[in-house]
């Protein structure tokens, strides 16, 4: 039973994101039928779920929800944006119960109060009668001696009435299903009068205790949606055998026959079947208007069967095993790649050949593990539009969240991990980013402001974006507050973007109050060090009165990626293989001095800033020239590139990314670290932060890579 119940709460995790879909959709289209019915559908599959596992809290409310819901789909109720709104709200907190119950923590209670309350409101403001309704079930008995019966009246001619037969299998129990609660919701479509058939039920004897022998029939007297009686029985689908059958009225369930009577035919004046003349072959054939002869069927249409995918669940745990025996894989294969080269073998011997394959092999196992491990970050994105609704009542704005590319895949590991950065930089945009709705009016903007939230896969790179059309960022005020707190001294000198970067000091804030959402110096000096954790890097960029972006670069997963290898001042390092565009080298046509410990390299035509690697990165001093040098040409994610002088250009090969503990000096450019194939631990070097540090120091490195 507990496996079964932590399968029906994963269900209900897919019915949550198709119910933030469908709400999605339905505030674009507040008529769309089918996408009312999508929402109404997924309330009702957590309600007849719930109502298995005896968790009513979560019944009650998601009954009240549907309620409204059938309301609206019947034409009864006529959706607005307030209602919209509520129905978000509802299915907020259908969510959190969902979650307590499975938690088993302590349910919200006022809150679910006051949004009842609401939805009373659209039902005419008396809450719906949730009692249980009475089935006539007669049980079985064992004495042959039956009393009268008395038979109900006939019901009128002109009401239908629709036969429901429904035969529970022995799955529909082991799953925890309850025949009752289903007969129960089918009661409540109407006048309904349930029988049980037990005729089937053998001797208490040979009776199995494991096997289904009971079944049921109900007439639904009225008009009744093969729909909606489809829809309460569809979280026992193939579990059951149901049939519905309905007739035009009570009296025709049960037509009397009228006597008619036999005419005599004699036998002997028939002819011989053998003397019977046959049909001339060019003949129309003919047909019988009392006896049609029914049309032939049609062969089917042949074509690609539409067949559903098939998923299976697997624990994460698993995954992960899997995930670091293919990082070992790789490890391995590098040093047996380093012990062939070694003994000089000929590359086209055998075993080199063989080692090809293998690298191969090696390649596609962790592509499709890597695989396995992605997931769409939609879900992430819709937990942050409840972090919007809620902010935006916070602060007392309209505020709406755009999404865009939510079918981008991430690890999942990154996805889990970027949860709370991203709920920080959402409240912010709400809280900072947008102005007052009175503010924004005499700007000449709408009253509702607008974050978007983006996804996209760049240079082997994901990047999200979260953005808002605000007043954006105030410099002077930053810089004053900045100098207040004596976080800089009061004679600093700072460009617009390192005026922007101090937002992420500890400790900084432009809140004058403290509330529940800021005010007390804690949030983006956080999300910075969270995205560095996940080996990201976060920048800013604002336009007065335009608004202002941030932007989250992540590497796509946590485990390998390919790298080159290169050698620096007698240290073995690796760069990202992703973001090398080409090799060069420096040679006395391509390189110019713009002043003394500042040179340029010529690349096609355009100049661009030469950096030192070893003289970043602190191992040798800087060199007096670079002739015969190697070096790589950076691409950068803004679209300029930078070019890092190295010693020696290795090889380039896949390699296991191993994170680098929190009790390690964490200096900048270093990302993580791998172990090689004769076992040497190398560095993972990240030169965006490299060449950031150098633009820094010479600002005019900026100017010229741009």
């Amino acid at each position: 039973m507990a496996e079964i119940r932590a399968s029906f709460f994963i269900e209900c995790e897919e019915l949550l994101e198709a119910l933030q879909d469908g709400l999605e959709a339905l505030s674009d289209n507040a008529t769309d039928i089918e996408t009312i019915n999508v929402v109404f559908r997924a309330v009702h599959s957590i309600k007849g779920g719930a109502g298995a596992f005896g968790l009513e809290p979560l019944v009650r409310f998601a009954h009240r929800y549907e309620t409204v819901l059938d309301g609206v789909r019947a034409g009864q109720i006529v959706p607005d944006a307030e209602m919209i709104k509520l129905f978000f709200r509802c299915a907020d907190h259908l969510s959190d119960l969902v979650r307590n119950s499975r938690d088993e923590t302590e349910l919200p209670t006022s809150e679910g109060e006051q949004l009842l309350t609401e939805l009373d409101d659209y039902l005419g403001g008396a809450p719906e009668e949730t009692e249980e309704a009475e089935i006539d079930f007669q049980p079985m008995g064992l004495s042959l001696d039956l009393p009268q019966l008395d038979i109900e009246p006939e019901p009128p001619a002109a009401e239908a009435v629709t036969v429901v037969t429904f035969i529970p299998e022995t799955e529909l129990y082991a799953t925890g299903n309850e025949p009752f609660m289903l007969l129960r919701h089918l009661a409540e479509l109407g006048p309904c009068k349930i029988s049980c058939d037990a005729s089937k039920l053998p001797d208490l004897e040979t009776l199995a205790a494991d096997n289904a022998y009971l079944s049921w029939t109900a007439e639904l007297t009225g008009a009744a949606d093969a729909a909606e009686i489809a829809s309460i029985f569809e979280f026992v689908d193939g579990l059951c055998t149901l049939t519905v059958s309905g007739t035009n009225s009570a009296d025709q369930a049960h037509p009397e026959i009228p006597d008619v009577p036999i005419p005599e035919i004699d036998l002997d004046a028939l002819p011989d079947i053998d003397d019977a003349p046959s049909p001339e072959p060019d003949a129309e054939p003919t047909t019988s208007s009392a006896s049609p002869t029914p049309p032939a069927k049609q062969p089917p249409a042949k074509g690609p069967a539409n067949t559903a995918k098939s998923v299976v669940r697997v624990d994460l745990d698993r995954i992960e095993r899997l995930v670091n025996l293919v990082g070992e894989l790789v490890i391995n294969q590098a040093m047996l790649s380093q012990s062939l080269e070694s003994a000089g073998l000929s590359p086209h011997s055998d075993a080199m050949n063989g080692l090809e394959e293998f690298q191969r092999l090696t390649r596609d196992i962790q592509d499709s593990v890597m695989m396995i491990r992605a997931q769409p970050v939609k879900s992430l994105f819709q937990r942050m539009s409840r972090i919007v609704r809620e902010a935006s009542a916070a602060v007392a704005k309209d505020v709406v969240l755009v999404t865009e590319g939510d079918a981008t895949e991430v690890d999942k590991t990154v996805i889990e991990r970027l949860a709370d950065p991203l709920t920080h930089m959402i409240r912010n945009a709400v809280d900072h980013g947008l102005e007052a709705t009175g503010a924004r009016l005499q700007a000449g903007k709408s009253k509702q402001g607008t974050v978007r939230l983006s996804a996209a896969h760049r240079s082997g790179r994901v990047v999200i974006e979260v953005a808002d059309d605000g007043g954006g960022i105030n410099r002077k005020k930053v810089q004053q507050i900045a100098i207040e707190k004596g976080l800089i001294p009061e004679d600093a000198a700072l460009s617009d973007p390192e005026i922007d970067n101090l937002l992420f000091l500890p400790g900084f804030s432009t809140a004058s109050e403290v509330s529940d959402l800021s005010g007390r110096g804690v949030g983006m000096d956080v999300v910075r060090t969270a995205i560095q954790a996940l080996g990201g890097r976060i920048t800013i960029t604002s336009d007065p009165g335009v608004g202002t972006t941030f932007s989250i670069s992540l590497p796509l997963t946590l485990a390998v990626l390919d790298g080159m290898v290169v050698n620096v001042a007698g240290e073995t390092l690796v760069l990202p293989l992703n973001l090398v565009v080409e090799t060069l080298t420096v040679d006395e046509t391509n390189i110019d001095r713009v002043r003394p410990g500042l040179d340029v390299i010529r690349v096609r035509g355009s100049f661009v800033p030469l950096s030192d690697l070893g003289v970043a990165l602190g191992y040798r001093p800087p060199l007096e020239e670079y002739i015969d040098r190697i070096v790589l040409l950076i691409a950068l994610e803004d679209g300029n590139r930078a070019a890092l002088v190295v010693d020696e250009f290795q090889d380039q090969r896949q390699v296991v990314i191993k994170g680098l503990d929190d009790s390690f000096y964490r200096a900048p450019g270093i990302a993580a670290a791998t172990i090689l194939g004769d076992g040497q631990i190398a560095l993972i070097l990240d030169p965006s932060d490299i060449i950031a540090a150098a633009q820094t120091a010479h600002p005019v490195l900026k100017e010229i890579s741009a």
